[in-house]
């Protein structure tokens, strides 16, 4: 089975934010690979990884980083695959890796989602693969159905706490 979505960290300590991504590909049933990359440790080995990414079957890479960043847009800078960032709450809350993401120059576009918010890349990673699989929008359209029923199932727990002035 040949990965067709690369989870790439600048270091493993970012693996515990990303396993939510890798989680959720594993329920899509997604073939992913993951690796940790650094912009400025290994260059090379990040060159030789994003100028293969589309040669080697990757059509998503979602790449992570903290600080500085740059990780994502040197990625992205090398290949036409689409590339998701993740900033990394490591310094200044992640402001830092966040910004350093999401202001790519024109032409060296990331998509960018929130700090630590591995899990959103994973599904937006889906959502671009589903533009052409009919079974996999099936597959989103579950999970977004089983999102609705948990705030379904909240509520109607909230409805059974009782506070002296609550009126629901």
């Amino acid at each position: 089975m040949k990965p067709i979505v690369s989870i790439i960290m600048g270091s493993t300590s970012d693996l515990s934010v990303m396993e939510k991504a890798a989680k959720f590909l594993d329920e899509m049933e997604i073939p992913f690979e993951m690796n940790a990359l650094s912009a400025h440790r290994t260059p090379e080995q990040v060159e030789i990884f994003a100028k293969g990414a589309k040669e080697r079957g990757i059509k998503v890479i979602i790449a992570a980083a903290g600080m500085a960043a740059h990780l994502c847009g040197v990625i992205a800078s090398m290949t036409t695959v689409p590339v998701i960032g993740v900033p990394i709450n490591s310094t200044l809350d992640g402001m830092d890796a966040l910004l350093a993401i999401v202001q790519m120059p024109p032409g060296i576009p990331v998509a960018t989602v929130g700090i630590n918010a591995s899990l959103n890349a994973g599904i937006l990673a889906v959502q671009m693969l589903a533009v052409e699989d009919e079974a996999l929008q099936e597959k989103l359209a579950g999970y977004k159905e089983g999102l609705k029923k948990k705030i379904v199932k909240a509520n109607e727990e909230l409805a059974k706490v009782s506070f002296k002035y609550k009126t629901n």
